[in-house]
């Protein structure tokens, strides 16, 4: 799902070889970092206020979101306080490493459940917060994800940034997929609430065209990045660092690639117009799939698919659900990419075993889509011959 332009640049940034640390050692590459992340943060309809900074993936940017959270906690009750954690079931596995890698015990991770539609349950969260205060616990971060791996499950960012507020936990927002549609106006609604957010990612090497990787990460403060990792022995120091932005003090590494070249190549080529017009198609292509799905008899959908991924299986004429058709499914999934047209991936979803179809390529059409549901039913009837 690669835009030329940002190839390109990634030979450009291969030969330049900047080391982004900070603005001594690469001026150019900051503040073309922050222009370009200002550029996206309007696109986006990111809240006014928010601070970009690009990290290498979605993962390392709820790393460092987590640690920021839980060293603003201990700041407020002391290092010796019982820090808790809380995000769906349906989150993506790297919010629960995050936890882990940022020491919250196994016992204090909460995962609250999902509704029907895979979204976090915001009462389960509201009980579980309460409670966690009332036996002593201090809540110290809550991840909301807007648009889940598994389903598209998207959070309510606002009532959860809500009770974020009356607790005083640090929300962070996983939008790394979804984010991205949030360039076309109509997308927006699923963010609503993120002015009430510390910290957002969307990841524009998945969805926007550019190349793996690079990690938009927005912060409503940044002096709570730099209190959590801003470290300036002499030699790191310079005669600047006063009046400019170090992103060293944003995130885990000390070196940073010049990963801005990249993002700014393919807004500047492209431009908004049509990275809108690639996003709005690859939405109505997985509505126009999810409705043969809906229509054809045998075929089950498993999940809402607002944007552009449909969760689905095959169910057999008088096969109930079970290890039975678990493996039907999987046999189908196996017989289809063995026909090396196609590849498409699977999770489980309350239990079941669900086939996706991502639809994210730069470059798919329509007639891609018609030929992946025809390998699909020819998959199924040869399963009941």
């Amino acid at each position: 799902n690669t835009n030329p332009s940002s190839v390109l640049a990634e030979f450009l940034t291969a030969g330049l070889s900047a080391n982004c640390m900070s603005w001594a050692t690469a001026p150019a590459g900051t503040e073309l970092e922050q222009v370009t992340l200002e550029w996206l943060r309007r696109l986006l309809g990111f809240p006014d206020g928010f601070h970009g900074v690009i990290q290498d993936t979605a993962s390392s940017a709820t790393l460092v979101a987590t640690i920021a959270g839980r060293d603003a906690a201990w700041e407020r009750a002391g290092r010796d306080a019982a820090l808790t954690f809380y995000a769906s079931a349906e989150a993506h596995s790297s919010v629960g490493k995050a936890a882990r890698l940022a020491g919250f015990r196994p016992e204090r991770v909460r995962l609250i459940p999902a509704d029907e539609h895979y979204a976090l349950r915001v009462d389960l969260l509201a009980e579980s917060l309460h409670a966690d205060r009332a036996a002593g616990l201090v809540p110290a971060v809550v991840v909301a994800t807007v648009g889940t791996t598994s389903s598209t499950g998207i959070d309510a960012v606002r009532p959860i940034g809500e009770l974020c507020r009356q607790v005083g936990a640090f929300l962070h927002v996983d939008a790394a997929w979804a984010g991205s549609a949030a360039i076309c106006p109509e997308f927006r609604g699923m963010l609503d609430g993120l002015e009430l957010a510390d910290s957002v990612v969307v990841n524009p090497h998945k969805w926007l065209g550019v190349q793996f990787d690079c990690s938009a990460h927005y912060v409503r403060d940044p002096a709570a990045l730099q209190r959590s990792f801003a470290m300036s022995p002499e030699y790191l120091k310079s005669a600047h660092d006063a009046e400019v932005v170090n992103y060293r003090d944003w995130g885990i590494p000390l070196g940073r690639r010049f990963r801005a070249l990249k993002l700014w190549m393919v807004l500047r080529t492209e431009g908004a117009e049509a990275l809108r017009a690639m996003i709005r198609e690859h939405i109505r292509l997985g509505e126009l799939f999810a409705s043969w799905i809906d229509a054809e008899p045998g075929w089950d959908r498993l999940a809402p698919a607002p944007l552009a991924l449909v969760c689905f299986r095959h169910r057999p004429a008088g096969m109930e659900d079970g290890p039975a058709l678990d493996a039907h499914n999987r046999a189908l999934l196996e017989r289809v990419n063995a026909t090396g047209q196609v590849h498409m991936v699977h999770t489980t979803l309350r239990g079941r075993f669900t086939l996706r179809l991502a639809i994210g390529q730069r470059t798919t059409t329509e007639r891609h889509v018609v030929k992946v549901w025809k390998i699909l039913r020819r998959a199924a009837a040869s399963a009941r011959e």
